[in-house]
Parts: C-alpha cells; sequence; structure tokens
C-alpha cells in the first residue's frame, strides 16, 4: 500500500480530484494533506474525506519537524498540488524521486519562482504563446526544475484572457494528474 501526502498552499481543487481518484483503491491511499496556511480551503476538503491534515510551520520545512511528521504518517511519496514554498532539502534528500509536482505551463517555459497560478497563465498570453498546458515533473532543489514525466497541451486562442487559458489548464490537471500518479506508483 503506497501512502500519499498531499501538499497544497489554496484551494485544493487538484488534491480535491486526487482523493476522489484513490478514495476505494486498495493499493493507494492518501493519509495526510499538509498546507502552509491555516485557512487553506484545502484542510477542509480532507477533513470532507476523512484525512488528517497538518499545518506546518516554515521552519518545520528545513529544522526536521515535517519529515517526523510524514515519516510518523507512513508516507512514501509526496504530491505537490498547489503548494507555494520551496521544498526543504532533508525532504528532497529523504524522498528522492518521491515528490512530484504539477505546474500549469509546458516546462521549461514559464517556469521558476513566482511563476504560479494567474501569474503562469497571465505570462502565456501577453508572450502571445499559441499552446499552454500542464507538466507534471519530479521536484528537486531547484524551482520546476526536476525532471519532466508528462505533459498535456491545449490552445490558447489570440482572444483569451489569462482566466480562458487557467481554465482549460485545469481542466487538464484535473484529467491528468491522478492517473499519472497512480502510474508511477505501479512502477515502483
Amino acid at each position: 500500500m503506497h501512502k500519499l501526502a498531499i501538499f497544497a498552499s489554496g484551494s485544493g481543487s487538484n488534491a480535491q480530484r486526487i482523493m476522489e481518484y484513490f478514495k476505494e483503491s486498495p493499493d493507494i491511499s492518501v493519509v495526510l494533506v499538509i498546507s502552509n496556511s491555516p485557512s487553506a480551503k484545502v484542510l477542509d476538503r480532507a477533513k470532507n474525506f476523512g484525512i488528517p491534515t497538518f499545518v506546518h510551520q516554515p521552519e518545520e520545512m528545513e529544522n526536521g519537524g515535517l519529515l517526523q511528521v510524514l515519516k510518523g504518517a507512513q508516507v512514501d511519496f509526496i504530491v505537490l498540488a498547489g503548494y507555494l514554498k520551496k521544498i526543504g532539502s532533508d525532504l528532497i534528500r529523504s524522498y528522492p524521486n518521491g515528490i512530484v509536482n504539477i505546474h500549469p505551463a509546458l516546462l521549461p517555459k514559464f517556469g521558476g519562482k513566482g511563476m504560479y497560478g494567474m501569474n503562469v497563465h497571465k505570462a502565456v498570453v501577453e508572450k502571445g504563446e499559441k499552446e499552454s498546458g500542464m507538466t507534471i515533473h519530479y521536484v528537486n532543489e531547484y524551482y520546476d526544475q526536476g525532471d519532466i514525466i508528462e505533459q498535456h497541451r491545449c490552445k490558447v486562442l489570440p482572444a483569451d484572457k489569462a482566466e480562458d487559458v487557467a481554465a482549460r489548464v485545469l481542466e487538464l490537471e484535473h484529467r491528468y494528474f491522478a492517473p499519472c500518479i497512480e502510474r508511477i506508483l505501479k512502477s515502483k
């Protein structure tokens, strides 16, 4: 049985899709939802599924506190689903190829510090891109630079606003993220 922790900072729509997807799975279970924000809506979503939550303090990312929480819950895989903080080096060392992130653009374009959420979609529209999409990648010590696992694309139309692109990309995220996680874990 693989035990997942989902890290999220905000509303948690991707986290909800993942919790729904694995709710009845005999092989994969979401055992913990972690946030850096006590007011994140993802915490309520997790409670609706009966999944324990933990809100961490900034120092716990590097001082071993968060790692202890994960080990206590026997987490063997971490999913970043709209988590807006950098992952600490102790977690990266403790979970080699065991942390994945979803990014709302086709990396390596539109990645890096500060490139999240609507910032990404606005940049895509401002640059006049013809397509956008989402990237699922492993997490390393650099923002959005881990090995790419898979990407899915959508068109960007000339009249699109950032919100239009965001809606199309979110649809891709909801469709492909959980099945990708399942494929990764079944290959381990």
